[in-house]
């Protein structure tokens, strides 16, 4: 037998016994599938029924199935149960998919069934706030999509409503909402309620001019917001009371706008700051003996590959997280195109690999992987929780401090009432939001740490100092959205996909340096080359010709990556079977050379 598999047998036995004896002093530990050693994470299916996070890319379409070219069509399920928000089953809500639809029974479940394809599931009955999710049937399962639907105001029957659409999760949104209809503006407007639509980025341009009443877009990062402007779809923040808030919250903080200002209108506001690094679990590692990480490059390293295939390290799909999708850019700017990708690259085949940041963020603290890439609030919200063993780290080689913004869309209904709504969000009221010991969001305006609630949070208040102290680079944001869809599904194409190639072909290229049967200058010529973009040639499906993903290749794509979904799929399916190619050449070379 392979004397590595005769160690890997003896790695997994000790860290077995070691788990079983932690989770036996410590009882409250999650469960990790009963074996004791860490889970190696994978890729988390895309149900659809889960509230996305910062991070979360779906479909990109409402409901389009794909020609399967005379062969059985691939048939999934799609069920749940609608609830109102005190928890009881509704009885005949209306469940829309594509051209099926069907009503929920006593218990409030319903079931349906629908060919492959990207979708939307709309939830709708009188009396209750809309539902509307989205989600991406590829296998004959079954795909969980539950709604909680909130009972509209009946007692004057004229309760007003604000639409927003949105990328944060339900713990944003909850909080939020009640400390919003509890204002005195909301009493005031007789405002009664607030509709969230937690829809994937990919598909915001096309649901606010669909619905055509949407008010508000909160939550998902500049370069969403950015798309949403050119798409025409935002009025300017305008009025004496929108000046004044605005005055008291710096145009930069920590090298990064505030808000996105165009001939004297301001389109958007951020709402929080956020910076971007890695949240560790100590205790795990400590147990492995690896150090802790200071920098993204250190992620990438073959220390982190020591237990491979059981993976310490976790990050996220770039198509379904924009967080990690901000990350990667950062990565590419400090590090260079060449180099930057290269360091992806490893770093992913160091990883599990996760379909969002908040799953991330659940697998360090669930220990089933001892560091894991997020966006700060995260990285907070584990620490809070877990100060004994989690920790934020601020990556030595840089970050950028990002602001998350709210904007006035130009299908609001009411622009008054609607302006009022981001008004509050940004006033030291609303961003007591931010304070919830379950969200942990660096707030953009420090005033809330004057309020009650505020003094109580000297922890936050304290990060919010070191947030702008944080080493920040220059980051180009123009350039980061020149090429924002491009390299979301390059990552996908030739790190996601063939995932499992990938790291195979990185644990066998350290194990061979680790026993001796490579040099180490035969190591970093390998080492180089396995995620360098230019070393991975591929066929562009339209010109036929060999090309390479050049960041200009990637500028020149970039518009129809995100708006042309047919081109998009077969540029993926090119860039998979180079990649493929490559990784499969890589190994043939090790293979001959140890």
């Amino acid at each position: 037998m392979d004397k590595r598999v005769l160690i890997g047998i003896a790695i997994v036995t000790l860290l077995g016994l070691g788990f079983i004896g932690y989770r036996a002093m410590n009882p409250e530990t999650p469960d990790d599938g009963g074996d004791g050693t860490p889970d190696t994470g994978g890729e988390t299916p895309d149900t659809g029924g889960e509230t996305p996070d910062t991070g979360g890319e779906t479909p990109d379409t409402g409901g389009e199935t794909p020609d399967t070219g005379g062969e059985e069509p691939i048939i999934g399920t799609i069920s749940g149960t609608i609830v109102d928000d005190e928890g009881a089953p509704i009885e005949g809500v209306t469940v829309e998919v594509g051209s099926v639809s069907t009503t929920t029974d006593a218990n409030g479940d319903f079931t349906l069934t629908v060919e492959e394809g990207n979708y939307y599931v709309e939830a709708s009955k009188n009396g209750y706030s809309q539902g509307l999710k989205s989600v991406k049937v590829t296998e004959e399962t079954t795909y969980t999509v539950d709604f909680s639907l909130r009972v509209l105001s009946t007692g004057t029957g004229d309760g007003k409503t604000i639409r927003v659409i949105t990328r944060h999760g339900a713990d944003i949104m909850l909080v939020a909402e009640d400390l919003f209809l509890e204002s005195d503006f909301a009493i005031e407007n007789n405002i009664v309620n607030i509709e969230w639509l937690p829809i994937a980025d990919s598909l915001w341009i096309e649901t606010i001019s669909r619905s055509g009443d949407v008010d508000v877009a909160w939550g998902g990062g500049p370069d969403l917001f950015d798309l949403i402007m050119e798409a025409d779809l935002l009025d300017p923040l305008e009025g004496d009371n929108i000046e004044a808030i605005l005055a008291d919250i710096p145009e930069d903080i920590g090298g990064s706008e505030t808000r996105r200002e165009v001939g004297g209108d301001i389109y958007w506001a951020g709402a929080a700051i956020s910076s971007f690094g890695f949240t560790i679990n100590t205790d795990l590692l400590d147990y492995y003996g690896l150090p802790e990480p200071s920098t993204w490059e250190d992620l990438a390293t073959a220390t982190y590959a020591a237990y491979l295939p059981t993976a310490v390290v976790g990050t996220a799909d770039a198509t379904t997280s924009t967080s990690n999708t901000r990350i990667f850019q950062i990565i590419l700017q400090i590090y260079g195109w060449q180099d930057g990708w290269n360091i992806l690259m490893k770093m992913g085949a160091n990883s599990a690999i996760y379909d969002q940041s908040g799953n991330v963020r659940d697998a360090v603290i669930n220990r089933q992987i001892a560091v894991g890439t997020t966006i700060d609030f995260y990285g907070y919200t584990a620490q809070w929780k877990n100060s004994e063993f989690c920790r934020y780290i601020f990556p030595a080689d840089g970050t950028i401090v990002n602001a998350d913004p709210i904007a006035l869309l130009t299908t609001a209904t009411d622009k008054e009432l609607a302006q009022g709504f981001i008004e509050w969000v940004l006033s030291p009221e609303g961003q007591k939001t931010w304070l919830d010991g379950n969200i942990n969001r660096m707030p953009v305006n420090e005033g809330v740490f004057d309020t009650p609630e505020g003094l109580i949070r000297s922890d936050l208040e304290e990060v919010f100092g070191k947030t702008q102290e944080a080493l920040t680079i220059q980051f180009d944001s123009v350039e980061g959205a020149s090429y924002y869809s491009s390299i979301r599904n390059y990552h996908r194409a030739t790190l996601v996909l063939p995932h499992l190639q990938l790291s195979e072909l990185w644990a066998d290229l350290t194990w061979a340096l680790e026993q001796g049967d490579i040099t180490q200058a035969q190591f970093e010529d390998i080492e180089a080359r396995i995620g360098d973009p230019y070393e991975i040639p591929f066929i562009d499906p339209e010109t036929e010709e060999t090309t390479i993903f050049t960041m200009e290749y990637a500028q020149a794509i970039n518009e129809r990556m995100a708006d042309d979904v047919e081109y998009k799929q077969e540029m993926v399916d090119a860039w998979e079977k180079a990649a493929q190619a490559h990784y499969a050449e890589l190994y043939a070379e090790l293979n001959s050379i140890s």
